[in-house]
């Protein structure tokens, strides 16, 4: 038997924290679609590099074209430097570094290097204005191509950048399907699944993928 749930929130689903439901859809807790975890990095317009632990976006293309679409980006630092500079470096980290990713999140005053304080390496993206991070095993370089509200009315940008240049790590590649799933390969940020029946909650989950066949 499956629950049918319309768009009105469950009466069992209440807010364990201010703001919980304006900031996120409930049908986000319910239907717990696991997001891919990464490093979004810019350059401040003093220069400095900023680092922003995200999910919430996908990765599409053909041919010659891959894009990346980012979305719950609003009026902050990260959002902020690209409109600015027009570029930003998506870097993939394995669960070697999380807890460095979760530095990222504290080390965001203006004036920080937000790579370096949080304990990661720079590293000189190749064809785009924004740093890299050397310790993650994919860096994808991106420049602006297109910005819209979610809704009309929403907080929230989806963000869309042009791939154009990436790295990989080399020994992720000869490793084939290993390299890039499972316990060193891609994170997925698993965002506290809630049931509707009677509003528990369980806590955010890091999760990875494990090949069946």
């Amino acid at each position: 038997m499956k629950l049918e749930l319309g768009i009105e929130k469950p009466k069992a689903l209440t807010q364990k924290w201010e703001g919980q439901y304006d900031i996120f859809s409930w049908m986000e807790y319910v239907s717990a679609i696991p997001q891919p975890l990464f490093l979004v990095t810019t350059y401040k317009d003093n220069d400095k590099p900023n680092a922003c632990f995200h999910a919430w976006s996908t990765f599409t293309g053909e041919g010659e074209n891959y894009y990346c679409i980012l979305s719950m980006l609003s009026h902050q630092h990260t959002y902020k430097n690209i409109k600015e500079r027009k570029d930003f470096c998506v870097n993939f980290p394995d669960v070697t570094n999380l807890e460095k990713c979760y530095s990222t999140i504290k080390n965001n005053d203006y004036s920080d290097d937000e790579i370096k304080k949080s304990g990661f390496t720079l590293e000189a993206a190749k064809v785009v204005s924004a740093p890299r991070i050397k310790e993650c095993f994919l860096n994808l370089e991106c420049s602006l191509e297109w910005e819209k509200s979610l809704f009309e009315g929403s907080k929230w940008i989806i963000l869309c950048g042009k791939v154009k240049h990436f790295a990989i790590d080399e020994d992720k590649v000869k490793n084939g399907i290993k390299g890039r799933y499972g316990s060193f390969g891609y994170m997925y940020n698993i965002h506290s699944p809630m049931n509707p029946m009677d509003g528990s909650e369980e806590e955010s989950k890091v999760g990875i993928i494990e090949i069946l066949k």
